[in-house]
């Protein structure tokens, strides 16, 4: 964990559309709601919240204040105005401090440009970008940093059993679908963050794929074209 994320929030009387007024005042409603508690509507200065949420994101803890009352939440909504690029509305999830739950844990990459893969011109992607956990609130990582600097052929991969994680944190192993098939024994572990790649077979799976997409849109047109003839065929019966 780092830094301790704290939120002061005041309760909100305002419901409804009446809550267009209070964006134009550069406030955000919101509202805190979990187990044990009636859901409390609240309201936040914008750019407070703002940096709360660029902070926390859904997997960090945040210690709110909401009048005389303190709760651990996590940020579980954030509803955005994609025309003026601001947040509309924030739903807190309240935890307990000595109950897991489950995040998804950003994974960064670290050591890049400096693996022998790269300095011989291969390229390494990073193909998952976060991993659900299950642990404590205050125990829930930042992020979990995985070196690709020992990478050096095409075909070398990383992992997610190459992430180093804490002994109270464990990953989530989800169903999904391998029961039964031939990659029943295939597990969460197994899955890759990144794996190197020679530019021309790049290049060629681009191209493949822009093919694919290409003779799907043709085939799309084609038939649009043809259900334009028959209804104009029935049209003029």
């Amino acid at each position: 964990m780092g830094n301790k994320i704290e939120l002061k929030l005041d309760e909100r009387e305002v419901h409804g559309k009446k809550v267009a007024q209070l964006r134009k005042q550069s406030i955000v409603p919101a509202v805190v709601y979990g187990p044990g508690m009636k859901p409390v509507s609240v309201q936040a200065d914008h750019n407070v919240l703002k940096k709360v949420h660029q902070q926390a994101g859904s997997h960090s803890p945040v210690h709110l204040t909401i009048g005389s009352k303190k709760r651990i939440a996590m940020i579980k909504d954030v509803e955005f105005d994609v025309v003026k690029h601001t947040i509309n509305h924030v739903s807190f999830h309240a935890v307990k401090a000595n109950e897991p739950v489950n995040a998804e844990i950003p994974i960064h990459l670290i050591g890049q440009g400096e693996s022998e893969a790269e300095k011989a011109g291969l390229i390494v992607l990073q193909s998952l970008e976060k991993i659900e956990v299950k642990a404590l609130p205050m125990d829930l990582p930042e992020a979990f940093e995985v070196s690709i600097a020992e990478l050096k052929e095409a075909g070398d991969k990383l992992t997610v059993a190459d992430i180093t994680v804490p002994t109270n944190v464990e990953i989530v192993d989800n169903d999904d679908g391998r029961e039964g098939t031939a990659d029943d024994e295939v597990t969460i572990m197994d899955l890759a963050i990144a794996s190197v790649y020679e530019p021309s077979a790049l290049q060629a799976a681009n191209d493949a794929a822009g093919g694919d997409a290409e003779d799907a849109s043709a085939d799309s047109v084609e038939a649009e074209k043809g259900s334009e003839e028959e209804t104009s065929e029935e049209k003029s019966e």
